[in-house]
Formats: C-alpha cells, sequence, structure tokens
C-alpha cells in the first residue's frame, strides 16, 4: 500500500497538473474573426494558418466564421460580437464617416488586398469596350455592391456624366443571371466573383469585356484586417501574434494556392474545388500580388493614397462627416517587413 506521505506527494503533483494546464489555457487569447463573404476560395488565407497550428503557436485560440458583407463585417467587429474582420476598407471608411460618435469604432491593421476588385462587366456583343460606352447604358448590381457604391470614383477618372447611367437594382444571385439575359448592359461586381459567376451562366470569358477599377485610374485599397478599438487596447500583443500568423498562412496559400483550397474544404464540403481553386488565382493575381502591393509591401499602405480614398470615399457615399484616413488605419501592429516579403515573383 501506498503511504500517506506518497499519496500526498501524488495529489500535489496531479493537482499541480491540473492548475498547469489551467494556466496554460488562460495564456491562449480566443479571437474570433468575421470573414466578409463565405467559405470560398480567398477564405484559404485565414483557414490556412488556423489548419496548421500558426495561431495555436501564437497561443491564440481563433475561429473563422463565414460572413455575408464586408457592411456586416465592420459591424459586427463594431458592436463586439466578434473581435478581429476581414472587410472592404471603403466600407469601413463608411462607417466612421456616418458613426462618427460610435464608442467602438473598428481599424484596418492589415491591407490583404491591396487593390480593389471591383470592376465592370459587360458582354462584348453589347458594343460595350471602354467606359465611355457606358453612357446612356443600363447598369445593374445590389445597391450595397462595392463597386457600385464606388462607381461615382470610377466615373469622374473616366469622365462619365452620372446623370446619363441608369442603374437598376437585384438581389446578388440575379445580378450575372440578368446580365446573361440581357436585362441589363453592364453590371459591377467583384472580378473574381463576377466573372466566374458568369462562366456558371455559359458566357465565356471570350465573350466578357471586364474594366477592373484599377486598370482605369481608381487605385482604391480592397480588403484588410481589422479590429476593434476595445480588443485593439486590451490585447495588443495578441493581435500582433494574429497577424505573424496569417502572414506565415498567406505566404503558404501564394506559394501553392492549389493545395490551400483542401482547407476551404474542409469547412464547406460541397464547394466546387477546381471553381475556387481558379477563384483564388484571381484574387492572388488581381488584388493580392499586385505591382502596387509589391511596392508598397505586402499589408502596408502609402499615406497619400489612404488619404486620396478617404476623400474619394466621402464624396462617392455621401457620409455625415469627413473621412480622418488615420482613424482607420494602424499599421504599427505589423510584422516586420522581412516577414512580409511574401509575394514571390
Amino acid at each position: 500500500m501506498l503511504s500517506h506521505r506518497t499519496l500526498s506527494r501524488l495529489a500535489g503533483l496531479l493537482l499541480a497538473g491540473v492548475l498547469g494546464t489551467g494556466v496554460a489555457q488562460a495564456q491562449e487569447t480566443k479571437i474570433k474573426f468575421q470573414l466578409d463573404w463565405r467559405f470560398e476560395g480567398p477564405a484559404a488565407l485565414f483557414l490556412t494558418s488556423k489548419a496548421k497550428g500558426y495561431y495555436q503557436a501564437e497561443k491564440l485560440d481563433v475561429t473563422v466564421d463565414a460572413g455575408n458583407g464586408s457592411g456586416n463585417a465592420v459591424n459586427r467587429v463594431a458592436s463586439g460580437a466578434y473581435d478581429m474582420g476581414f472587410a472592404d476598407l471603403a466600407a469601413l471608411m463608411e462607417f466612421h464617416g456616418n458613426n462618427p460618435t460610435a464608442p467602438n469604432k473598428p481599424v484596418a491593421v492589415m491591407m490583404v488586398y491591396n487593390n480593389t476588385p471591383a470592376a465592370v462587366f459587360a458582354l462584348k456583343k453589347s458594343g460595350i469596350k471602354t467606359p465611355a460606352d457606358l453612357v446612356g447604358k443600363k447598369l445593374g448590381a445590389p445597391v450595397f455592391d462595392a463597386g457600385r457604391k464606388a462607381f461615382p470614383i470610377f466615373a469622374k477618372a473616366n469622365n462619365i456624366d452620372l446623370a446619363k447611367v441608369n442603374w437598376t437594382s437585384m438581389d446578388p444571385p440575379l445580378r450575372e443571371t440578368m446580365l446573361a439575359k440581357g436585362d441589363v448592359d453592364a453590371i459591377t461586381g467583384f472580378t473574381f466573383t463576377s466573372l466566374l459567376n458568369l462562366n456558371a451562366r455559359g458566357v465565356k470569358d471570350e465573350e466578357v469585356v471586364i474594366m477592373p477599377y484599377p486598370q482605369f485610374g481608381v487605385k482604391l485599397y480592397g480588403n484588410a484586417i481589422i479590429t476593434s478599438e476595445a480588443f485593439l487596447k486590451k490585447n495588443p500583443d495578441a493581435v500582433k501574434a494574429f497577424l505573424r500568423a496569417f502572414t506565415k498562412g498567406a505566404k503558404d496559400v501564394i506559394a501553392d494556392p492549389d493545395g490551400a483550397i483542401k482547407f476551404v474544404k474542409e469547412r464547406d464540403g460541397i464547394i466546387d474545388e477546381a471553381l475556387e481553386k481558379r477563384r483564388l488565382k484571381l484574387a492572388i493575381a488581381g488584388s493580392i500580388a499586385t505591382a502596387d502591393a509589391r511596392a508598397e509591401g505586402f499589408g502596408d499602405i502609402r499615406g497619400p493614397r489612404l488619404s486620396l480614398m478617404a476623400s474619394q470615399v466621402a464624396d462617392a457615399f455621401a457620409t455625415k462627416e469627413r473621412i480622418n484616413p488615420d482613424r482607420v488605419w494602424d499599421g504599427s501592429f505589423l510584422p516586420s517587413k522581412e516577414a512580409r516579403n511574401i509575394l514571390g515573383k
């Protein structure tokens, strides 16, 4: 039989082990993260770090949830329902401009889509070839579509009279269908969304005219990682750790986008893997590994460009107040420039 002293030592060791486990768990910071959209190809940027344990290695317990639009992602982070999220910078700016007294305005801490994926799409058979050809035509998009909301900026850059462009509103699933059927002459949408949706409706790439905003004078930033002011103040080291882990995962995704789709498949088993591989590659080529991103550095921004965007968004979105670019962006939590050198050749 074990002596009383031995039993006491064993009990002490057991208790220490339990307490030690509790301390280790307590050191892990929980982060609820909200995507901008469903589990599609670009979600691999965040799911890869989760699947490969990069967040856990930084002592983070990260939950990644699907979303339903950048505006909602901004609102959910602002409300405190989520700690961090992924959202269009223009949507974040709009929130700041329309909610100047909000107690917990989110802030962008890392740029991911250095160039907006917004574009105008038309069918070649319509005769539309350039922005000037949109005058007098019927354009379609959901009222909250990022490209539609920013269209006044596109119009100004290309000398289009807004009064001579007619808009038709519809739910997102009907946008590409209406273009394919000829119910509208052109649509606005993301390059890696609308093109693939048109393909699914029997429209081939060579039958489509695409006018990406960045190639037509509109240098808006796209989606960024955001966090709430409250979470940032309470957990600055956790935010830095998240961005380090995310950057490692993004590097893997850019190096092997095909291989990264399996992590998206794990979250949504019904996705079309071939389709999502193409979507991810389009996002990387058009919005992530761009010439502007290489010049500015992955994850970072340029002050003058940010200021111009803040002014353009305030005008185009008719915000209640002007937007202060210094309030929407904080790059002090970014990993080192060397760590962010992930765009490859």
